[in-house]
């Protein structure tokens, strides 16, 4: 049985360790990207099951959501992020106006129960 792809995109390199241990543990075969580019590059490679991804980076994460959405890609899309809520809630909206399958959001410093959780329940949906 073939493990699921996840493709993160964090700019913190210990938040991002964080995530891809998490999404080990659930299961999922985790590629770290901290950039923009190096996102789409593997995004393009690989064709993950699901994307981990934060907002608040110097790229703006309503572009990857774009890229996201212009790729069909539909396996579920989790943001993780340190901005408020309402900008959060906002971005989720527009994932989901634009036909993804959105999951989350987490706020930062996000629980390891809470992700372990979320990712456990992501699995499921993502075709193997």
């Amino acid at each position: 049985m073939k493990q699921p792809q996840l493709l993160l995109i964090d700019d913190e390199p210990a938040l991002a360790d964080f995530v891809a241990n998490a999404a080990r543990e659930s299961g999922f075969v985790p590629t770290v990207t901290s950039n923009d580019a190096s996102f789409r590059q593997e995004f393009l490679a690989r064709r993950p099951d699901a994307v981990a991804m934060d907002l608040g980076m110097p790229v703006d994460g309503v572009e990857l959501l774009r890229f996201l959405a212009n790729e069909d890609f539909q396996g579920p899309v989790l943001i993780i992020s340190g901005f408020d809520r309402r900008v959060l809630e906002s971005a989720f909206r527009l994932g989901e106006a634009q036909g993804l399958n959105m999951a989350g959001p987490l706020e930062k410093p996000v629980r390891l129960e809470e992700l372990e959780g979320l990712l456990k329940r992501l699995k499921p949906v993502v075709p193997l």
